[in-house]
């Protein structure tokens, strides 16, 4: 059997083993593959896995004997599902495995709009605490999480995390999700840790944007989604509230975010997403005032990588018993 890795470095930069998949077959890895390349480069092969490469109708036509493709990632928006279907391709995702990186990014993200710890070390570094006549100086405001509220836009399993994670830290959660019984699971289960005042509250979409203090989205990107903070619905946003979008690039206008960045409209923005990856040279977002972005890490911790791969192993061992797992088409 014949497996081909089109993308292998954004999962395997060289610390893991690709070894479960050298068990199943003759494994091929390229490390990144350009468009043009994906035909020659599946050729006759069974399976094909694949992170960031797109996969439709023209390259499925030119590998009749692929049967498999395994995405190394959560999301399967690169592959034509109904095309990879009429072609008897099985399509599998990994579900889930990314959860406790994620939420912990969130927080990542929002300690460093409020506390500016990479700031005042940079400071501190540079000898202004040297210089200081006082035993301490702060480059910029501080606030405490204590008390705010947080609102999260969705409540899947990152969803529920990053709430599980804010109440903990004494913060008010509310939340808007299309599934309010997640939010209902979710405090039954914590009731016996969280006091009834600390239960997570569903709201509507407009009430989570007037009433939060740090907005965190973690929905999945649809047609309904997709650019659900613009312009318009910024105008809700408390005056000087966080922004965070540790989900998917495009639930955000970028040029909306940027102006109201500007305009002091929010307090900080801060991401792991953009709209389009590698960050382009003309985003709006490039230089914008207070405004974080890390390069879509925030699933990459070691830890998580090593948890992915063996979800997709064990994706491809059930594929190839006949009962295939986390299938998408």
């Amino acid at each position: 059997m014949k497996i081909i890795i089109l993308d292998g470095y954004g999962l395997n930069p060289g610390d893991l083993s690709w070894g479960g998949f050298e068990a199943l077959g003759s494994v091929t890895c390229y490390d990144r593959t350009a468009p043009e390349q994906r035909a020659e480069r599946i050729g006759d092969a069974e399976i094909v896995l694949v992170n960031k490469v797109p996969l439709d109708e023209s390259v499925f036509a030119k590998c009749p004997n692929l049967k498999y493709i395994g995405v190394l990632a959560t999301g399967y928006n690169i592959i034509d599902l109904q095309a990879a279907k009429n072609h008897n391709i099985c399509v599998t995702n990994i579900p889930a495995y990314s959860t406790m990186a994620v939420a912990q990014a969130v927080f990542a993200l929002l300690l460093e709009v409020t506390n500016g710890v990479s700031a005042h070390s940079k400071s501190v570094h540079a000898g202004d605490w040297v210089k200081s006549p006082d035993f301490c100086y702060w480059k910029h405001p501080l606030t405490e999480l204590y008390g705010k509220t947080l609102g999260i836009v969705g409540f899947g399993s990152i969803g529920s995390q990053t709430a599980k994670i804010a109440v903990a830290m004494g913060m008010n959660v509310i939340a808007f999700t299309r599934s309010t019984e997640k939010i209902d699971a979710f405090n039954a289960k914590y009731a016996c840790l969280f006091e009834e005042s600390q239960q997570v509250k569903a709201v509507s979409f407009e009430e989570l944007l007037k009433n939060s203090d740090i907005v965190s989205l973690h929905c999945p990107l649809t047609e309904k989604s997709k650019g659900i903070i613009n312009a318009e619905s910024l105008k809700l946003v408390k005056d000087g509230a966080i922004l965070i979008n540790t989900s998917r690039g495009p639930l955000i206008e970028e040029q909306a975010v940027a102006d109201a960045l500007k305009a002091k409209k929010l307090r900080a923005y801060a991401c792991d997403v953009l709209a389009a990856e590698p960050m382009q040279a003309a985003n709006p977002l490039l230089g914008a005032p207070n405004c974080i972005i890390t390069p879509h890490v925030a699933w990459a911790g070691l830890e998580t990588r090593q948890r992915l791969m063996g979800i997709a192993v064990g994706n491809l061992k059930a594929f190839v018993s006949g009962k295939a797992l986390n299938q998408v088409n």
